[in-house]
């Protein structure tokens, strides 16, 4: 808990800190990166050139301040568990914590001037140090849990043995460990990090991908979509690198699995909606229902812009096979007869409604998409009776899904 001096503090300069909060991130980012370039091999250089990295921090910071202080009652455990499997699979070393709140308690200094007096320095270096402590705590549990020595590195050497092309820009990468050793397992919906060199001398980059195969299979599957800048937006560096550079028999180094979402949670009925990429967490959810839950009920709803853009859709006629309780509803922004013919589906054309999902009153559901799109289709759901707690959702790249409940 906060203390109660600090937090009386807090809560006096908490509007400030809000105000500025994405000035304060932006110097700290400044600052961390000049004195240690290193670190820039662990941050996503595409959030930071597109300023999404620096909103996020803000945005964080603030809303676990506000807990601390009572301001909002919103639940900061699951929140705090996302952040951690993030960590973990980027190999966060509680050192690290140091640099960052050196860094990031200066930044609010520079930019705040005079308001930050020795007291109010103090109690928002207690919020840092509250945060930070918690999130390791959690780190090191998961780092126990995926057998990783302390101190020792999360990177593993994996051998490319397949790469299909999926769709328009989205191919898949069949993955043994290198050094011949086991293959971990992992739950539908967590995701390895990978980790590539890329060429000009521009460092390392790390990006999460979730594994789209099944689990217990004696190989992992990534599926990759390439990104391709827009809006003045830089193409994606690992995924434009692993679309350009790699093949069969390279290798790549991943993480062990993380996530915190599980994809097939709950009994009964099970909900899988997702958009674009975000396929790849209910494509491990619905091989490993296959394999273990055959009879179990499925609705799947997905969304994309065109046939020729939808992942997977070759797998189709075999999962529904394959899970006699499957039901599939795509939605594609421009619908062709051709695209839609032979398969086992009910297509539309536009986006989701999420009025017309099929719903089972006690389902269970797992969203993955852009975060616009899941924010639409969360509301329509708890707008349909869904209770909060039976929505999962996975966001790739920083920031949350709002409280949207009405």
């Amino acid at each position: 808990m906060l203390s109660e001096s600090s937090a009386a503090v807090v809560t006096a300069t908490l509007p400030a800190v809000q105000a500025h909060g994405e000035a304060i991130t932006g110097r700290f980012y400044q600052r961390m990166f000049d004195a240690h370039p290193e670190l820039l091999d662990i941050f996503n250089r595409g959030n930071q050139a597109t300023g999404a990295q620096k909103a996020a921090l803000a945005a964080a910071v603030v809303a676990y301040a506000e807990h601390l202080t009572g301001g909002s009652d919103a639940p900061w455990g699951p929140i705090l568990d996302r952040i951690a499997h993030k960590h973990a699979s980027l190999g966060i070393t509680p050192a690290q914590y140091t640099i960052v709140g050196r860094h990031l308690l200066a930044a609010v200094g520079e930019v705040l001037g005079d308001a930050v007096t020795p007291e109010v320095a103090a109690a928002w270096d207690e919020v840092y140090w509250l945060l930070a402590c918690e999130l390791v705590a959690r780190e090191a549990r998961l780092y126990l849990g995926a057998g990783l020595d302390e101190g020792g590195s999360v990177w593993r050497d994996w051998r490319v043995t397949g790469r299909v092309a999926e769709a328009l820009d989205v191919v898949s990468f069949t993955l043994v460990p290198a050094d011949g050793g086991p293959v971990p397992t992992f739950v539908p919906g967590q995701y390895a990090s990978v980790a590539v060199d890329l060429d000009g001398g521009r460092g390392q980059q790390i990006r999460q991908y979730s594994l789209s195969g099944r689990p217990g299979a004696d190989h992992w599957r990534i599926t990759v979509k390439r990104v391709r800048g827009v809006d003045g937006a830089p193409d994606g560096m690992v995924s434009t690198f692993l679309h350009e550079h790699v093949a069969e028999g390279d290798v790549l180094r991943l993480s062990p699995p993380f996530g915190e979402v599980c994809a097939v949670a709950g009994e009964g009925p099970l909900l899988l909606v997702s958009a674009g990429i975000g396929l790849t967490p209910a494509m491990a959810a619905l091989e490993h229902l296959a394999a273990t839950e055959p009879q179990r009920p499925v609705v799947l709803v997905h969304a994309d812009r065109a046939g020729a853009a939808h992942a997977f859709r070759g797998e189709l006629p075999r999962l529904h096979a394959a899970l006699p309780n499957l039901r599939t509803a795509l939605w594609y922004e421009d619908v062709t007869d051709a695209e839609v013919a032979g398969l086992t589906a009910e297509v539309a054309g536009g986006r989701v409604d999420p009025a017309l999902i099929p719903l089972s009153p006690d389902a269970h559901v797992h969203l993955c998409g852009p975060l616009p799109f899941m924010n639409v289709v969360r509301g329509g759901l708890l707008r349909r009776g869904v209770p909060a707690e039976r929505i999962a959702y996975e966001v790739f790249g920083p920031g949350m899904l709002r409280d949207d409940r009405a």
